[in-house]
């Protein structure tokens, strides 16, 4: 017996192969953003009108993109997600009571579904500006003019970046005053409700002189199938500030989630930044350092424990483009089942960036034989008298730990466990927050509960 594809209708004379491989346009890939024209200045609104027409205009990022090697764009279904609707008192009680952040804390704020449902910065010191980008966009236009979303997306996303810039109007907006150091930490939650509910969470952080902010964001889902975060931070630290800053992703695990960085770092400032990737059966980050200021720093860490068939894509580039500059990169992924993780990373020196000292690390822990870890590590050297390395490794929990635990009465699985734990802690350690430490060690606990 034989098959073959059945006749069109005359009524469709399209093939039914090409109906599947062009299917129309849906979701997000049509759906025209809505705007504060009332509230919002001029320079904005064209600015997000013109990011609609870019990214209806740029093709999707196809398999010969560098940039997505060993991946695929196609993991972000943007015909499948439409913009969040407004939560309903239920998604925000429900939300609220979830919402379960660090006790020590300057301020925080929680979202669902891009609109504000509660906020405190009681704590924050005089002089301080830290409120909804909304605010901002009215109060402050001035600095977002100068500052919101200024660097080319230059390692993939462009189309979602301007995807971002046309839809968002969620998030927070951070200015420290110079010589102003706000001790605790500013908590800001994004949840995500609703089936293929998409939101466009933005994080603005602008220091001057000599000050210091810490900021932590989480992403987090609700209820409802799906749901898709594109985030982006914009994270400036003027002359001796100091930044830090956390991004944790822990979506559903059918979720979707891309979050792209950018920081910027004057003359002896130094910016610390840290990706958690916990959740969404997709997640990609990118995040890229400018080093502008002769003496600045940048520290990029991140973990992730991908299970089942997650995928974690993770694209970096430090950028030295001053001398006596440093920057060093820690990444850890700890993987299980058929999950896959992958790491591509980029250190450049520009020509006069002399003495910069650059490192660049991915360590990736394999948990199952048929876990996947690529990791595509690079330098490009311009300058003279510079101290670059970069490294990944991969492979397997050492027999002589397991051995070594399993000799004091602790089982296989509980010694596999206290073996990630360690192995991620080491990162997260560096963040320089105890009260995070605990948070995300009992999260990573949980998850390799699940994994066990």
């Amino acid at each position: 017996m034989s098959a073959t594809l059945a006749t069109a209708p005359k009524n469709n004379p399209v093939p039914v192969s090409a109906a599947t491989e062009n299917p129309a346009p849906s979701g997000l890939e049509i759906t025209t953003p809505v705007r504060d024209e009332q509230n919002s200045p001029g320079w904005f609104l064209a600015r997000a009108e013109a990011a609609w027409a870019e990214f209806q205009k740029l093709p999707m990022p196809g398999i010969k993109d560098e940039n997505w090697r060993y991946s695929s764009s196609k993991k972000i279904e943007l015909a499948d997600h439409t913009p969040a609707a407004a939560p309903t008192t239920a998604n925000t009680s429900a939300a609220l009571a979830a919402t379960q952040g660090l006790k020590e804390r300057a301020a925080r704020f929680v979202f669902v579904n891009d609109v504000l449902v509660e906020s405190d910065t009681a704590n924050l010191p005089a002089g301080v500006v830290c409120v909804t980008f909304a605010d901002a966009l009215r109060d402050h236009g001035d600095v977002l003019k100068q500052h919101f979303m200024q660097r080319e997306m230059t390692l993939g996303s462009a189309k979602f970046a301007a995807l971002h810039l046309a839809h968002v109007k969620a998030g927070v907006v951070i200015i420290v005053p110079k010589n102003v150091a706000v001790e605790k930490p500013v908590e800001v939650f994004h949840w995500v409700v609703g089936d293929h509910a998409a939101i466009f969470p933005h994080t603005l952080v602008v220091t001057g002189d000599n000050a210091e902010i810490s900021v932590v964001d989480h992403y987090r889902s609700l209820e409802g199938e799906g749901g898709l975060s594109i985030a982006i931070a914009d994270l400036i630290g003027g002359r001796g500030s100091k930044i830090t800053y956390a991004a944790c992703q822990e979506l559903a695990d059918d979720a979707q989630a891309l979050h792209l960085s950018s920081i910027v770092a004057e003359r002896d400032a130094a910016v610390k930044s840290f990706q958690v990737q916990l959740g969404a059966s997709f997640s990609r980050s990118e995040s890229v350092s400018d080093l502008v200021g002769e003496g600045s720093r940048s520290d990029m860490l991140s973990v992730s424990l991908p299970i089942g068939e997650q995928i974690v894509d993770q694209r970096t580039l430090q950028n030295h483009k001053a001398p006596h500059a440093s920057s060093d990169l820690l990444y850890k992924n700890a993987l299980y089942g058929k999950s896959r993780s992958i790491f591509s990373g980029l250190i450049t020196v520009d020509e006069g960036a002399h003495y910069t000292d650059a490192y660049q690390t991915c360590r990736n822990l394999l948990n199952s034989n048929e876990a996947e870890a690529t990791s595509l590590p690079g330098l490009e050297i311009n300058a003279d008298q510079v101290k670059c390395s970069h490294g990944a490794t991969s492979g397997p929990i050492s027999d002589e730990e397991l051995f070594y635990l399993k000799a004091r009465g602790i089982s296989d699985g509980e010694s596999r466990k206290l073996i990630i734990e360690g192995f991620l802690a080491g990162v997260i350690e560096r963040f320089g927050n105890g009260e995070l430490l605990d948070t995300l060690v009992a999260r990573i606990d949980e998850k390799l509960e699940r994994a066990a």
